[in-house]
């Protein structure tokens, strides 16, 4: 019983957390599913009557579709999450398990990278790709991002120098070299800090907005977060079809929360973000 009443207090501010977070969201739905009428007449809480998916349908079939953006931006994590795993596997593995001259230091100053702004380097970056010729194209949105970052480096070095060393000596024994050490013992070990890579690479770059705005104009590599920033600047007016939009946008990412969602708690275990 003592427990029990030490325990009210948490589970309450737990649950007005949760209400503060869930709130909005929930009255995004809310509003995506009445007219542009109900939504003008009725107070803003008031449930849809009748419930209405004309705009999801404008937004999917209509003329309004967000169906380009949401292929572009599926196209985008798929070639990022891609390049990004391997080229991070591949550095963490050399600075975790390969000697070689000034790989501590390397390391180190590679990791130092994490403490420069994002918008530090937004117009270095934008240049020597439009030196490049790259503006406003597929390979403009996903090169910067492609090739490892310093964050999933670092957590994979980290976990590569926490297997024994005795299995890889086992394997070299057998005759593995570096490539089969990497692919039939060290990955199969890395399977947990994979997933939550997994999760956090595709996570990022579905919301990322800030860098595809920058190197993109007009609607033929529009992402999808964009897509739905210049919807709501083009029908401020009409907030149920911007409400949808929004919803539309995050649906995907929901769905993988319920698909992974012990991925997604283990991850906060191993990255400490509490």
């Amino acid at each position: 019983m003592k427990i029990l009443r030490r325990a009210v207090p948490t589970y309450l501010a737990l649950g007005l957390g949760a209400l503060v977070i869930l709130a909005p969201y929930l009255m995004s739905v809310q509003t995506s599913v009445k007219t542009p009428r109900q939504f003008a007449q009725q107070p803003p809480l008031a449930a849809p009557d009748p419930v209405t998916a004309a705009n999801y349908a404008e937004l999917v079939i209509g003329g309004h579709t967000l169906i380009p953006p949401l292929v572009i931006t599926v196209q985008v994590v798929l070639v990022v999450v891609l390049g990004q795993l391997t080229c991070s596997v591949l550095a963490a593995y050399a600075f975790a398990r390969l000697d070689f001259p000034g790989r501590d230091a390397l390391f180190w100053v590679y990791l130092a990278t994490l403490m420069v702004p994002v918008v530090a380097v937004l117009v270095p970056r934008f240049v020597l790709l439009s030196e490049a010729g790259l503006v406003n194209t597929f390979w403009g949105i996903v090169l910067p991002a492609m090739f490892g970052s310093p964050y999933a480096i670092f957590l994979l070095r980290q976990f590569f120098r926490a297997i024994p060393q005795e299995l890889l000596d086992a394997a070299r024994i057998d005759g593995a070299g570096h490539r089969r050490v990497l692919r039939h013992v060290i990955l199969p070990l890395s399977r947990p800090i994979l997933a939550t890579l997994l999760i956090i690479t595709v996570v990022t770059h579905w919301n990322d907005f800030l860098w595809p705005l920058v190197i993109t104009s007009g609607q033929r590599w529009q992402v999808l977060t964009v897509a739905v920033a210049g919807l709501q600047s083009q029908y401020s007016g009409n907030w149920t079809l911007v409400m949808a939009a929004t919803t539309l946008a995050t649906m995907p990412l929901l769905v993988i929360f319920v698909l992974f969602q012990k991925h997604i708690v283990r991850s906060i275990t191993i990255t400490g973000m509490r």
